[in-house]
């Protein structure tokens, strides 16, 4: 079901994607092409805009609902039974950390000169 989810976003994303390149910021965009010049038109320009502005915003609603529905289906996390499966995760688990014996960092050799004679 999650990745019914998952598609479906990805689906409404493009098609999102696709709408908002059809409109033009300038007014233009898909409802000057249905606006045809002096005779008549075959929808008009102002419901165009209004139907893809509609249709916009019930996209970017729909990918909104979506996610939180996921997120619900997923859950929060929160249970002790969901833990992290990754393979540098069992890494860091299982590599064992020295207990507070840490050796020193040996001392840095003294800076010498190219004039000395030692």
């Amino acid at each position: 079901m999650y990745l019914a989810l998952v598609i479906l976003v990805a689906i409404i994303a493009v098609l999102l994607i696709l709408i908002v390149l059809v409109q033009n910021s300038k007014g233009g965009g898909l409802s000057s092409e249905f606006s045809g010049g002096a005779g008549g038109q075959m929808f008009g320009v102002k419901k165009t805009t209004d139907l893809l502005e509609q249709v916009t915003w019930g996209m970017a609603g729909a990918i909104m609902i979506i996610s939180l529905a996921s997120y619900v289906m997923v859950g929060n996390g929160s249970d002790a039974s969901q833990t992290i499966n990754s393979v540098n995760v069992e890494k860091a688990q299982n590599s064992a950390v020295p207990g507070g014996n840490i050796a020193p960092l040996p001392a840095p050799a003294p800076a010498t000169t190219p004039g000395d004679t030692n």
